[in-house]
């Protein structure tokens, strides 16, 4: 479904600085997988999924989705396909703009402009039953700026409008990192239950183990721009959070931190 092949990626190249990140860096996703990344600061993950969305380009490689070729493609026309929820909530909605508003936008994705109105009376009550499975009342805001909601339930919205038109790819970017403890859980919920609803294949970096091991269909760890775990089935299933801590220490005592 998603492949990256041979992916190079060289940060400050010719500089006293160069960094090599990624060097012939290879990734499959299956159709239907739900993916958690996690690993170091520095390790690649959300320079991957840079990649992948093409808000950065690979010095080379290959970027595959269903196997058409879209490391040429422009960020804006993978957005018509790949759908992203980022880690700061306010980068998933227009502020200034209405819930309504903001869910009209994402209803619109992929759609030729016209002369007709932007906001389609007729499919508010369809708003309306999307924001009323996070159960935070949103349903009955539908006029309320997106700037005014708390980050919860901003996060919360961008995640229903990453996903109203469905994605062919979901890539959550730590997308409960700015969230409170209860919040974080929250959103948590809704995205594994909107992922298996609507079969989303998802690729999730998160720094939070508890997550990487109770959602999702496999755990990657990344590590210095390898992959140096990859887990799924009954292999992820025996492994809890501790597992992945010793793995994480021996790591870190190898590299000297």
């Amino acid at each position: 479904m998603l492949e990256l092949l041979n992916i190079n990626k060289t940060f400050n190249a010719g500089t006293v600085d160069e960094k090599r990140l990624f060097s012939d860096f290879c990734l499959k996703l299956n159709e239907g997988e739900f993916v958690a990344v996690i690993g170091s600061n520095g390790s690649g993950k959300t320079t991957m999924l840079n990649i992948i969305s093409g808000s950065m380009a690979a010095d080379s490689g290959s970027v595959l989705l269903d196997g058409t070729e879209i490391s040429g493609m422009k960020a804006f026309k993978r957005a018509m396909r790949i759908g992203r929820v980022f880690q700061d909530p306010a980068l998933g909605t227009c502020p200034s703009m209405t819930i309504w508003e903001n869910m009209s936008i994402a209803d619109n994705k992929g759609k030729s402009f016209g002369l007709s109105f932007g906001l389609n009376r007729a499919r508010k009550d369809f708003y309306r039953s999307r924001l009323e499975i996070l159960g935070m009342g949103l349903e009955d805001r539908l006029d309320t700026t997106a700037g005014t909601l708390s980050g919860g339930q901003r996060q919360a919205l961008a995640l229903i409008m990453a996903t109203l038109v469905r994605p062919d790819l979901l890539l959550l970017d730590e997308h409960t990192a700015a969230l409170d403890p209860k919040a974080a859980d929250i959103v948590m919920q809704l995205t594994d239950k909107i992922v298996s609803e609507k079969k989303i294949t998802s690729l999730m970096v998160t720094h939070n183990l508890r997550y990487a091991v109770e959602y999702g269909t496999r755990t990657i760890m990344m590590h210095d721009g390898g992959i140096v775990l990859d887990s799924a089935g009954e292999e992820r299933a025996n492994k809890g959070i501790d597992d992945y801590l010793k793995i994480f220490n021996e790591i870190s005592i190898e590299t000297g931190n």
